[in-house]
């Protein structure tokens, strides 16, 4: 299975807003820029939410026939490992492998050594078209990278064989996270993480490496930009030449995590993979959820008065939420308004606050992102949450695809001036 030049990871808590999600991919359609859908829910949002993977395909299975849409299309089981994947097996194509849990884990020493005899070909100056300086390869940096990453290139192998041993396993994408690490993956980091990847004989299409700066859940880029910049050019090169000097799929593309309204890097990620040509997987997750609460609040009345409570809950559970999502949100307890004032709000207040329009002076990073982390008390509320979302539903579709495209697609995926168009 070959995984399509543009692609997109459009995650949906509820599993209620797949053909909303996708007219905005066929929006793009229509402007001739050719997106495939991947539907992505981790094990853990399915844990909170009490569904299952089957859920997903179904709710992608229907979207597609409910629009019509003729392309491809993805279910991706998202981050998981050895201990989680057999129940995405009959539901997913798409498998995101998550290797955190054993980065910085030394492989065995027979491992190493035989790695470290395979790279030994590389050592000297290396120099990679469109990085501008070369690599310095010597036994030190081979010895680094290997102890650091090697083990997780193993375990991603394990998993990878693990889903293509089953027999009725037909053909799938494999994307490698590598995202998690403690520190953005130099250039080097990068090729020999790849030459690891192809020595595990994994056949990898898009691989999630980490970028300097903070990747929060459903805010702006938290960094400078511009290092930003050189750290995303520098990994399409090391891709590119790692697909030629290592025989990987051709294909093979970066994928960005935690992709939701990153809209300073945007820009900078059109103009780039426009420039080289190459492709690229984005993937959302959680603000179609946020969308739905911006529905609810907008239809003022119980939708409001629902929003308020799924506020003023995460507010009183706001350290048992937080816990699973430490390492992406950062929310300034003492800035958060309290429940009492935010029961005051009429519905354009609530919905200013929470929508992620950063010239709105009302606007509220810290409250947008505990409602993004405060879905598991909306999954608490069972029928009743998803009878509101059904009752709002006009309003909240409409939100749903003006975020995907009007946000996201737009300025990550079509020129300028089709984005001056479709505005």
């Amino acid at each position: 299975m070959e995984l399509e030049k543009y692609s997109i990871g459009i995650g949906d808590r509820f599993g209620l807003e797949g053909a909303a999600q996708l007219r905005a991919l066929q929006k793009a359609q229509a402007l001739g820029v050719q997106i495939v859908p991947v539907w992505n829910k981790s094990n853990r949002e399915h844990v909170i939410i009490g569904t299952s993977p089957a859920d997903t395909r179904r709710e992608a299975d229907e979207a597609v026939a409910s629009c019509k849409w003729k392309g491809s299309y993805y279910v991706d089981a998202d981050h998981i490992g050895l201990g989680t994947v057999d129940k995405f097996l009959d539901s997913s194509d798409f498998f995101t492998i998550d290797v955190a849990d054993y980065i910085g884990k030394p492989a065995s020493p027979e491992r190493i050594s035989s790695f470290m005899h395979a790279a030994a070909r590389f050592k000297g100056s290396l120099s990679v078209p469109g990085v501008p300086e070369s690599i310095d390869v010597t036994d030190q940096l081979l010895s680094d990278v290997v102890l650091k990453y090697l083990r997780a290139v193993e375990e991603a192998g394990k998993v990878y064989r693990h889903i293509a041993g089953q027999k009725s396993r037909g053909p799938f994408v494999t994307e490698v996270s590598i995202d998690e690490a403690d520190r953005p993956q130099t250039p080097a980091d990068l090729f020999f993480i790849l030459a690891a990847v192809a020595w595990e004989e994994i056949p990898v299409q898009t691989i999630a490496p980490k970028f300097t700066g903070a990747f929060l859940k459903g805010i702006d880029y938290v960094g400078d930009v511009r290092q930003f910049e050189r750290e995303f050019q520098d990994d399409l090169a090391i891709v590119a030449c790692a697909v030629e000097t290592f025989g990987l799929p051709h294909n093979l593309k970066l994928s960005i995590h935690s992709g939701s309204d990153k809209f300073s890097l945007y820009p900078i990620i059109h103009r780039a993979i426009a420039k080289t040509s190459t492709g690229l997987h984005l993937k959302t997750a959680g603000t179609t959820w946020l969308e739905e609460v911006i529905g609810l609040a907008e239809a003022d009345g119980d939708g409001l008065r629902l929003a308020k409570k799924i506020y003023a809950e995460a507010f009183k559970r706001f350290d048992e939420l937080c816990g699973p999502y430490r390492t992406v949100i950062h929310i300034d307890r003492e800035s958060l308004p309290p429940p009492k004032k935010v029961d005051s709000w009429n519905a354009e207040e609530f919905v200013q606050a929470l929508q992620h329009n950063q010239s709105n002076i009302r606007f509220s990073r810290d409250f947008r992102q505990l409602v993004h982390i405060g879905y598991k008390v909306a999954a608490e509320m069972h029928e009743h949450f998803t009878a509101m979302l059904q009752r709002y539903r006009s309003t909240i579709e409409s939100n749903v695809t003006a975020n995907v495209f009007d946000r996201h697609i737009q300025p990550l995926f079509i020129e300028q001036t089709e984005v001056h168009m479709g505005t």
